[in-house]
């Protein structure tokens, strides 16, 4: 196994399906490490007025078309759904790929795209975080072949079998999202992954709260999985073909302005912007892939661009 990881990030927005399950196929086919889709309803960047497909729906077909990738949501929006059927599918997402499940889940946020469907999205965040608090152990219990019964404030559940049980042991629990009082402590009571992103100097002290977090509760902070959003990378030879490159995909999403800061350029440009992380122990690098998912980019990262970074640690 690799020591670093990469991810491909596949925006389920403004694309075809055609398009989209190919993207999954050929990360599995150049031997990305994991794959994931968004749990939105609309597209969440650019224009919301798009097509979108939604994320369960996609990664499920994802699992049965692929051999090795590992799958998931990045992440899944707690309130959509009840947290024992969630974890129920998260169980059946791990059989039909054979034991490649993740599953991703944080808070939500979008408000605009839950009011439009009829979800309840509470008062606020800092009570969706309470829901969140109250939806992980009931996941937890019934991912680890207990029987929990859960009587909540939000969540109720008496006795929940959950038969079969996943293909892995334990199936990894990956709780996205940065907030350092609540959300970084529930990574460290119950997720196996975090996943964080907003450029280095952001991660390094994110995960230094999430260290104070493990040391409060008693956890081993090496146990959890360090996962980070890296950004949008387009990878050509010229830094100016890979910046036209990149405003392809922005219009293509219709995104009026451009995100600064990505990893975009030569390999070696990528290369030194990816770099940092690995310095400070997140070694899953996950990387956003929007519409029209460039090809070239996709193969030059994983077998250009990892490589110098391997042989650099």
């Amino acid at each position: 196994m690799p020591d670093i990881k990469l991810g491909l990030l596949c925006w389920n927005q403004n694309t075809d399906w055609p398009s989209l399950l190919e993207a999954g196929v050929r990360a599995d086919r150049l031997g990305y490490d994991s794959l994931w889709a968004w749990d939105h309803l609309y597209p969440i960047v650019g224009d919301p007025d798009g097509p979108f497909y939604e994320g369960w729906l996609t990664i499920t077909a994802w699992a049965a078309a692929t051999k090795q990738i590992r799958i998931g949501l990045m992440v899944g929006a707690n309130p959509f759904r009840n947290p024992a059927l969630v974890a129920k599918m998260a169980t059946t997402l791990d059989h039909i790929s054979g034991g490649r499940a993740y599953l991703g889940i944080g808070a939500a946020w979008n408000e605009n795209e839950a009011h439009d469907f009829g979800v309840d999205m509470g008062s606020g965040m800092p009570e969706r975080l309470r829901w969140l608090g109250e939806a992980l152990p009931l996941i937890r219990g019934i991912l680890h072949g207990e029987v929990p019964t859960a009587a909540g404030s939000r969540y109720h559940a008496v006795h929940v079998r959950n038969d079969p049980a996943p293909l892995q042991t334990r199936l990894p629990i990956l709780v996205g999202g940065g907030g350092e009082k609540v959300t970084l402590k529930l990574v460290a009571q119950y997720a196996d992954a975090c996943n964080l992103g907003g450029g280095i100097d952001m991660v390094r002290r994110k995960d230094q709260i999430l260290r104070e977090h493990c040391d409060a509760v008693g956890r081993d902070e090496s146990e959890i999985e360090r996962t980070v959003g890296a950004g949008v990378v387009v990878i050509r030879d010229s830094r100016a073909e890979a910046e036209r490159v990149y405003k392809q995909a922005f219009a293509t999403n219709r995104i009026a302005e451009e995100w600064e800061d990505q990893p975009i350029g030569t390999v070696e440009d990528v290369a030194e912007k990816l770099a940092p992380y690995l310095e400070i122990g997140y070694r899953h690098l996950i990387v956003g892939y929007p519409a029209p998912y460039d090809e070239e980019s996709a193969v030059r990262l994983a077998n250009e661009v990892r490589p110098m970074l391997e042989n650099a640690r």
